[in-house]
């Protein structure tokens, strides 16, 4: 290219296009539309996100010019996009296998291990679990340990040693979160931060181990948005902070103990901007604490893929989402992360859910290259408005709590409670009314799957049991019910237990498509209500389009059917289904799939079913399971 062509900036000949000539076009087209409705979506949150962005709208963000690795870390804590590939195995029962499958592990990509168990971990137990491991070439987590983990330290300092391990390399976390033990199950020991500190000052040797865990995915798994996730895990970080400083422990020895888990849920984009504005934010508030090292400000995160969102039907589906949430991890930089067996919410550990979810990370370094540019999403206008966004949004309910004295008080009180749950019946009502897919199980169902018994066991609660395994390290002080705990759940808990009904019946209610009239209309419609059906295990007969109603009616009565629905065009309703139900007679159940104009006079004429996009579908699937006495 020549110097004359090379000087040239592309695109000069074309006058700039002002935001106000956009809005004047866009209105234009809207042609009277509500701008707002028709462009503009609200997240979970109420944030509204605007159908684009220009560079204008970066003026009034924040934290636009900050440089990689430094305050406010908005776009890293480090100066590359290194993650470590964690994988947990339970060493509950049996500490020898888990040892086996962590080796195995290492040698097909895996560099961090987790593992969780049960009651305390001897010496001895410590000496089988990381048999052949080096504590300083791999980092080590020990997780569910709500307690203090002071004994678990000292033993990890002792085995360190034993093993001569470099113990400045030695690069470990124990998973000691008290107040995830209160959010999860209400309890809060009396001498709960005094076991804290001195866990702290137990791990004195070990610069690097992290052993006080902040659970923001607590908050997500029990449906809470990543506005909640976000202020109530920095409340949290922060009650630490103040309780152990209190105690007599400078900033900087509490602050770097630290480790955050946050979920990375399903919104591609809100999830990045979700993880950056994290360590924007915690970095702004160890700053007020006056550290005397500006490493005590950087946020360690590990991720972990959601649970919420799993499903038991169509299970592979897990395999796209957890796909994508890694990604989201991956591009906002997080430090470690865990991407979920998509069989978890069913089954015990297999060699191929574990191969496939380490195979997950391992393609997002080897193939994708994530981990070779930092902070990808730097400069674009979606993802630093978003990040502003939920930063603010945060902040708003992070201050929130600590008017109300700090998250230990806002729990006894019930405000994080509430905040919650007013967010988990939020997801419930977008699912049951499809505002909020969950492919496989609310919409687009496979229509021949039947639930395999070992699936069917592994969804069946357990009784005495946590969904993880905890660490019941006793304190010497009864525990003080502190509240009402967050329950975890999953998104299709209520389709999964809709369609178990019907299986679990002993018979299958035929549906029967009577299509007729309008082509286009007749078929978009049956198709509607094949899938509106199938969600909840319904046999399924479809049709392309009957000569006529009797035809269809006749067709219909030979099938057995159980449920006929009407699937034509509203002008045709109007004289087709007031036919169909007199020809049917009491033998089905007639549904009219839409909402037509003449539905007034439909019902006048004793015709009650209708099914469309404005429907609960769960409720409504209840209401005929029902009357079909499932």
């Amino acid at each position: 290219m020549s110097d004359t062509m090379s000087d040239k900036k592309l695109l000069t000949e074309f006058p700039p296009v002002s935001t106000v000539q956009w809005e004047e076009v866009i209105t234009k087209d809207l042609k009277g539309a509500d701008y707002d409705k028709k462009l503009v979506w609200k997240t979970a949150d109420g944030i509204a996100v605007r159908p684009y962005y220009r560079a204008d709208d970066l003026q009034r963000v924040k934290h636009m010019g900050a440089d990689v690795g430094a305050f406010p870390y908005v776009r890293g804590a480090k100066n590359d996009n290194k993650w470590l590939v964690r994988q947990t195995y339970c060493a509950c029962a049996d500490k020898q296998k888990a040892n086996a499958q962590a080796l195995d592990g290492l040698m097909r990509g895996v560099d961090s291990l987790g593992f969780c168990f049960e009651g305390k971990l001897e010496e001895a137990d410590l000496d089988t679990l990381l048999k052949g491991i080096y504590l300083d070439a791999v980092e080590v987590n020990f997780v569910g340990c709500t307690c203090s983990g002071t004994g678990l330290t000292q033993k990890l300092v002792a085995y360190a040693k034993k093993t001569g391990a470099k113990l400045d390399d030695v690069a470990a976390s124990i998973d000691a979160d008290p107040l995830r033990e209160m959010t999860t199950k209400g309890v809060l020991a009396d001498d709960a931060f005094d076991r804290l500190k001195n866990a702290i000052l137990a791990a004195a040797e070990l610069k690097r181990l992290r052993n006080v865990g902040v659970s923001g995915a607590v908050v997500h798994n029990a449906g809470g948005t990543p506005v909640q996730e976000l202020a109530f895990a920095l409340s949290m970080g922060n009650e630490y902070l103040a309780r152990l400083t209190d105690r007599g422990l400078a900033v900087d020895d509490a602050a770097r103990r630290l480790k955050f888990t946050f979920a990375v849920g399903a919104s591609y984009f809100i999830e990045i901007a979700k993880i950056r504005a994290a360590r924007m934010l915690w970095a702004n508030i160890v700053s007020a604490y006056k550290p005397q090292k500006t490493c005590s400000e950087r946020m360690k995160i590990h991720a972990v893929t959601s649970a919420w969102n799993q499903t038991a039907y169509d299970a592979y589906v897990n395999l796209l989402r957890g796909a994508t949430e890694a990604m989201s991890a991956a591009v906002a930089g997080v430090d470690s992360l865990e991407v979920l067996r998509f069989d978890k919410p069913f089954r015990a550990p297999t060699e191929f859910a574990n191969r496939i979810a380490r195979n997950t990370q391992v393609l997002l370094k080897e193939e994708a290259h994530f981990d070779q540019v930092v902070d990808p999403a730097a400069g674009s206008y979606y993802i630093e408005m978003l990040t502003q966004s939920i930063a603010e949004e945060a902040w708003k309910l992070f201050k929130l709590v600590e008017e109300k004295g700090g998250y230990v008080e806002a729990f006894k009180s019930g405000f994080i409670q509430e905040q919650v749950k007013a967010s988990a019946q939020k997801h419930d009502s977008s699912i049951a009314t499809r505002r909020e897919i969950l492919l496989g199980t609310n919409q687009y169902p496979n229509f021949n799957e039947v639930l395999a018994d070992d699936v069917r066991s592994g969804l069946a609660p357990k009784e005495g049991k946590e969904a993880a395994c905890p660490c019941c390290c006793s304190s010497d002080n009864k525990p003080a019910l502190t509240g009402e705990p967050l329950k975890p759940y999953r998104g299709a808990e209520a389709f999964e237990a809709q369609r178990l009904a019907t299986e679990n019946s002993g018979k299958q209610p035929q549906v029967f498509m009577l299509t007729f009239g309008s082509l286009a209309m007749c078929r978009a419609r049956a198709q509607f209500a094949s899938n509106f059906f199938a969600v909840a295990g319904f046999k399924i007969t479809d049709n392309n389009r009957f000569a006529d109603v009797d035809t269809g009616v006749k067709a219909a009565l030979a099938a057995k059917a159980d449920i006929v629905v009407a699937c034509s065009s509203d002008d045709e309703y109007a004289e087709g289904v007031p036919a169909i139900a007199e020809k049917l007679g009491s033998s089905a159940i007639l549904v009219v799939a839409g909402d037509p104009a003449c539905k007034e006079e439909l019902q006048g004429k004793g015709i009650s079913h209708f099914i469309s996009v404005k429907s609960n579908v769960l409720e409504m699937l209840k209401g005929y399971q029902k009357e079909l006495e499932i």
